[in-house]
């Protein structure tokens, strides 16, 4: 079992910046792919950020292009989402997600494990 915990969420304003963490514990074998989803209220749960191993491949929605930062420790099995220049509709429940593989991934079925979520509000 692999138990995944995000960190780092907050009620933050316009152009304002937070980085998320996500700690997996238990079976954390590589390579692993991690990713970040979002989900808004009334919207579905969509792709943010997702990072390869051993870390060298990224992929971002376009929507968060050019303003956040995926990045992993593997020494601390922990992944993180720099978030900066952030808008309203950034606001959303972020989950981090684990599945096997090497490369990153766009699909939420692709990933089996996932973490409580953490919020984040961005006030304008």
């Amino acid at each position: 079992q692999v138990q995944l915990v995000e960190s780092g969420g907050g009620l933050v304003q316009t152009g304002d910046s937070l980085r998320l963490s996500c700690a997996a514990s238990g079976r954390t074998f590589s390579p692993y792919t991690m990713g970040w989803f979002r989900q808004a209220p009334g919207k579905e749960r969509e792709f943010v950020a997702g990072i390869g191993w051993p870390g060298g491949r990224t992929d971002y929605a376009d929507s968060v292009k050019g303003r956040f930062t995926i990045s992993r420790d593997d020494a601390k099995n922990t992944v993180y989402l720099q978030m900066n220049s952030l808008k309203s509709e950034d606001t959303a429940v972020y989950y981090c997600a684990k599945a096997v593989g090497a490369t990153p991934k766009q699909s939420s079925n692709q990933y089996n494990y996932w973490g409580q979520g953490t919020q984040v509000t961005v006030s304008s």
